[in-house]
């Protein structure tokens, strides 16, 4: 398995890149292969820094690089040659096996769309997000391809988060909850409460409205809502999660008593970190598109690079593109429009 990863996408590009591909091969057992793709004495440059480098690594040159305040429809259209259009190339002419970016999310969810194409059932590809749960983890679509809405394409969604869930994350019957302001089916704006009704008569394991507290509670293990709606979810829900490790941390330093105690309880507190700390989740899957791609933060740290590198094999490994287009296609009627709402 090779994978390519944009080594010019994020804000500390590409030194952390290079950081994070370093720590995923390491960790990998020479499970895969990884392509760093970019300016290549920029790359060459970060490699240089680190001692010891794994086998697996190989750097693939391009000469641009896209900007993270770029417009997506000009990177398109001006540079040929950029790092993440390069890394799609790669993988629609079957070099690669996946895509791992921290660059510009835009461009790149435009890139991928253009380079290797939708699933024949899917209006617009999706970013799925996996939020830690003392239950298990859950699957967050959409968080943030998508502003605006069809009913339709929630409907779609929630399918392919269901696919994912199951394939990826290893859930047999994944429950599937539509985001809203109440349980009623009654509750929510006019989106939620027309997509309430495909939902209600689909296939899927739907178990009605869940609010924003039920995100964590192991009511549903797939959370479908619009981007704009999962964007704010997701990052509010990261930046509690990081307070509220920092405000224990803290606390656990106040006094001679409070640092007995974290002495006592080290594996037991490194556990509850780690299960909060969304850097071991790894970057969002692109749902939808004919491949596999992986969208992670610009700020992403090299573990949070290497997380998404590892959860990009288990996609390719899990067959995840094959097993969407199936499932999609099982239901084709209903979600090209013969059950839904546009």
């Amino acid at each position: 398995m090779r994978i390519a990863l944009d080594g010019m996408g994020g804000d500390s590009a590409p030194a952390i890149v290079v950081q994070g591909a370093v720590q995923a091969l390491r960790q990998s057992g020479g499970a895969f292969e990884i392509a760093l793709v970019g300016r290549r004495d920029e790359l060459d440059r970060a490699l240089h820094q680190i001692a010891d480098l794994p086998s697996g690594l190989s750097v693939h040159h391009a000469s641009q690089v896209v900007g993270m305040a770029d417009r997506p429809s000009a990177a398109l259209r001006q540079l040929r040659d950029a790092s993440i259009r390069v890394c799609f190339d790669l993988l629609a002419q079957g070099e690669v096996d996946a895509v791992v970016s921290a660059g510009n999310s835009g461009a790149t969810m435009a890139t991928a769309v253009v380079v290797l194409g939708r699933l024949p059932e899917v209006d617009r590809p999706a970013l799925a997000s996996v939020l830690p749960g003392p239950s298990g983890p859950t699957v967050l679509v959409d968080v943030g391809a998508n502003v605006d809405c069809t009913p339709l394409m929630l409907l779609q969604f929630g399918y392919m988060g269901s696919v994912y869930a199951q394939r990826v994350l290893g859930v047999a019957s994944p429950k599937v909850g539509l985001l809203s302001i109440g349980e009623e089916s009654g509750k929510g704006n006019s989106l939620v409460k027309r997509a309430y009704e495909d939902f209600a008569t689909s296939p899927l394991n739907f178990v009605g409205n869940v609010e924003g507290r039920d995100m964590f509670s192991g009511a549903a293990q797939v959370v479908v809502c619009d981007g704009f709606v999962g964007n704010v979810c997701l990052k509010l829900s990261e930046a509690l999660g990081e307070m509220a490790i920092g405000v224990f941390v803290e606390l656990l330093s106040s006094s001679a008593l409070a640092r007995t105690a974290s002495l006592l309880l080290k594996s037991e507190l490194k556990k509850l970190t780690a299960q909060f700390d969304y850097a071991n989740y790894g970057g969002a899957p692109l749902l939808g598109v004919n491949g596999v791609a992986f969208v992670c933060h610009g700020a992403s740290s090299p573990k949070a690079i290497a997380s998404a590198l590892g959860r990009a094999a288990d996609a390719v490994r899990g067959e995840l593109t094959r097993h969407l287009a199936e499932g999609l296609g099982q239901y084709r009627g209903s979600l090209l429009g013969e059950g839904g709402r546009g």
